[in-house]
């Protein structure tokens, strides 16, 4: 079973090929194209990520992202999210390594089985890194206007969240 499956990816590659000569496609030629058309994304996406990933980095060095945290402390209270969790809410829809580490940290010193850690979990596995999708997925087919796109990914992440308290709350009691 090892064998199949640490080959499952030049087996795939090989019936690509087979696939491809029979149907008297120059397979080579098109992987060359499509390598090439790669790149060119790869160029035309960079500045947006660019900027992206700056904008993130001034928002976490700043302590704009501390300063928000204690400003909304209260309400997360309310709704029953722990505050600890409240920067990886903060930083998941911007920044998906930025929330990893986030999130290991909250791991690492409330633990896998408590209640923060449990949110946690859930709240890493059900939001979207939502201002780094729009940024590559916009930027490379040059959308500027993302009307709709961005409050209706904020609203699902907001839902994530507020789904994943309700569900870790009945997992914790259960």
């Amino acid at each position: 079973m090892k064998y199949i499956i640490i080959s499952i990816i030049p087996i795939l590659i090989g019936i690509i090929v087979i696939y491809g000569m029979i149907k008297k496609v120059k397979v080579y030629e098109c992987f060359i194209e499509g390598a090439k058309e790669g790149l060119t994304l790869c160029f035309n996406i960079y500045p947006y990520l660019l900027a992206m990933l700056l904008a993130v980095g001034v928002f976490r060095e700043s302590g704009a992202l501390a300063y928000f945290i204690n400003i909304i402390r209260p309400i997360v209270k309310f709704i029953g999210l722990p505050p600890e969790v409240v920067p990886l809410v903060m930083v998941k829809p911007l920044s998906g390594s930025g929330a990893q580490g986030i999130y290991m940290d909250i791991l690492n010193q409330y633990g896998a089985d408590t209640y923060i850690g449990l949110v946690a979990s859930i709240i890493i596995g059900s939001t979207e890194t939502i201002f780094y999708t729009l940024t590559v997925y916009f930027g490379a087919v040059n959308i500027k206007k993302i009307r709709h796109t961005l409050w209706a990914a904020v609203m699902a992440d907001l839902t994530a969240v507020i789904v994943a308290v309700i569900v870790a709350r009945i997992m914790f009691k259960a």
